[in-house]
């Protein structure tokens, strides 16, 4: 649809009632696309490149964005005292009360920031897209279980590799992350 113009549109499509249609959908991808670069570029005046933001983007998947919202979300690292910590405020763990090993309830589910989950949701979305071990991860955890249980594990080894990361301004290693 982006590479269209009017006159495309107006060929590859017979009716005119569904070239008014595309036109108007062509209008709006335009425009919000515009809209968001424009987002974009005024978030990344605020934001200073540090060694964090480069760290954080050497992880398959997260790019500038969501690279930004991750550490503006996280904030200092060092408030959280572990790994488990870190996963559970970005709400990439699950929230259960487990008594004698049977399962008594859930916890609080909405406890946590899940505006650094939707990133982390994010990032683990185009990691399985563009990684293939993160791919071959995805799919054999797919193939026993919900794909969004899938993403969702994804998102929760993405979230402790960037806490470790972080932690020691160390780059992305997929083969420790997804061994």
């Amino acid at each position: 649809m982006r590479k269209l113009d009017a006159s495309d549109i107006n060929t590859l499509l017979a009716h005119p009632s569904t070239q008014l249609s595309a036109k108007i959908s062509h209008e709006l991808i335009t425009t919000i696309t515009d809209a968001i670069e424009r987002i974009e570029r005024n978030v990344a005046t605020f934001c200073q490149p540090t060694h964090a933001y480069e760290v954080i983007t050497s992880v398959t998947g997260i790019g500038p964005m969501i690279g930004q919202s991750i550490l503006l979300e996280s904030g200092p690292i060092e408030r959280f005292p572990t790994v488990n910590d870190y996963a559970s405020y970005a709400r990439c763990v699950p929230s259960k009360k487990i008594s004698n090993g049977k399962k008594k309830g859930e916890g609080n589910r909405k406890n946590g920031n899940k505006y650094l989950a939707y990133a982390f949701m994010e990032a683990a979305h185009y990691a399985a897209i563009w990684e293939p071990k993160i791919k071959r991860y995805y799919q054999r955890k797919s193939n026993r279980s919900h794909k969004m249980i899938a993403k969702k594990a994804i998102a929760n080894k993405l979230a402790k590799a960037c806490y470790h990361m972080l932690v020691r301004n160390e780059p992305f290693d997929v083969d420790r992350a997804f061994a």
